[in-house]
């Protein structure tokens, strides 16, 4: 049986990799940018160069547009107001609108968390793990869990889901069946703390405990 402290590593090894990687994307961006800023025929002749070098001994790593992922819907024309009270989703689970002006800390939930909360996660550039307490195995919500970086990402059990897990962040959501689908991880590698939400990178702690968390 996996421990909590071996899924908390694997987590936590996750979350890493998912950081190196976009510092190198963010890495390949600048160093285009410096080398379209040098004009004239020169320009183009070291540019030429660079990118046959940089190609042999730095590959670029493939960026968040690079990712496709079959089933995924995006949304349009969110809005991010704070406001009091229930707000009626359009989406279930919801993936972004006016919410509540406290987050939801991020982390493990063994019950149903406050979606108005989620949802200013998510305007926080979090991942939100929706699943189907009937339909998944606790070896298979493990397994979930594992999968997730350790920061800004829900994990939480929903009622009503059409598949057993649904992936959420601001703005985009795909339902995939397993844990071992590899949609999930370019999920997580395509919107995790993604610059298309309103605010990505802002805190994902701090706020608000919704009822059952874990870690």
């Amino acid at each position: 049986m996996t421990s909590a402290k071996n899924v908390d590593q694997r987590r936590q090894s996750r979350d890493a990799t998912l950081k190196a990687h976009w510092a190198a994307e963010a890495k390949t961006a600048r160093k285009q940018k410096l080398l379209w800023g040098v004009g004239g025929a020169t320009a183009a002749t070291l540019v030429g160069a660079l990118v046959i070098a940089a190609v042999v001994t730095d590959p670029p790593s493939p960026t968040r547009q690079d990712i496709e992922i079959a089933g995924l819907e995006t949304f349009e024309d969110l809005d991010a107001n704070h406001v009091n009270g229930a707000v009626d989703y359009e989406q279930s689970p919801p993936v972004g609108d006016d919410h509540a002006s406290t987050w939801l800390n991020c982390g493990v939930y063994t019950e149903e968390v406050p979606q108005e909360n989620a949802v200013h996660s998510l305007e926080h550039g979090a991942v939100w793990a929706a699943y189907d307490p009937s339909a998944l195995s606790e070896e298979e919500i493990t397994a979930l869990q594992e999968t997730l970086p350790d920061a800004h990402t829900v994990v939480s059990p929903y009622e009503g889901l059409e598949s057993p897990i649904t992936l959420s962040a601001w703005g985009a959501q795909v339902a995939v069946e397993t844990p071992e689908d590899e949609r999930l991880e370019d999920f997580v590698a395509k919107y995790w703390q993604s610059p298309g939400a309103p605010e990505p990178g802002a805190s994902c702690t701090g706020g608000l405990d919704g009822p059952g968390r874990e870690a």
